[in-house]
């Protein structure tokens, strides 16, 4: 016999925590490609609107243990780790094979560098243009400016527009021909 202060108990409501943990699942769903777009925002109104754990539970069934999602990314983490490793072994392969390019003494002139054989630095190859760029000490800093040559100038693998500060160690390339600056 029940007294008449029970009440029938329902089974307890999801919490917010649970509800998160799931909807942090379908993100990562999403991310991972395991998921299209529509689905998971049904399945998101789903989780919304649960009332019990089993309901929730239904909505992640098909996606990996929260261990794989882990695995996953450390597995990717590894991948990139060791690709920027190959990266950095090959610049500074690349690096002690290229020829240096002394920096001038200090002087009042610029050095110019291109095919005229007026120029300071002749550099004779195609893709370097006759009067290409220059090199200037200008205020305690090497400064290289770009003369609007056709194939550009680079430091570092980005391209000079107008000018630049160089240092020493820093490479540079005028149309394909490249050097990595020294002191003298």
């Amino acid at each position: 016999m029940t007294s008449s202060f029970e009440f029938p108990t329902y089974p307890a409501r999801v919490s917010d925590a649970e509800r998160d943990k799931v909807l942090a699942a379908l993100r990562e769903g999403v991310v991972q490609g395991r998921l299209s777009h529509d689905t998971f925002v049904r399945r998101m109104e789903l989780a919304l609107a649960a009332r019990r754990p089993q309901e929730l539970a239904r909505l992640t069934a098909d996606l990996p243990a929260e261990d794989g999602g882990r695995m996953i990314n450390a597995l990717t983490g590894a991948i990139g780790a060791v690709s920027a490793f190959t990266v950095r072994v090959r610049r500074a392969w690349e690096a002690e094979r290229l020829p240096k390019l002394l920096l001038p003494l200090p002087g009042t002139f610029p050095l110019r560098i291109g095919r005229d054989p007026a120029n300071g630095l002749r550099l004779s190859h195609e893709t370097v243009s006759r009067r290409h760029a220059e090199l200037v000490l200008q205020g305690g800093c090497w400064v290289l400016r770009d003369l609007g040559s056709t194939n550009g100038t680079s430091v570092n693998g980005r391209r000079v527009v107008g000018a630049t500060v160089v240092r020493e160690g820093d490479h540079i390339a005028f149309g394909s021909m490249r050097f990595r600056l020294a002191a003298q």
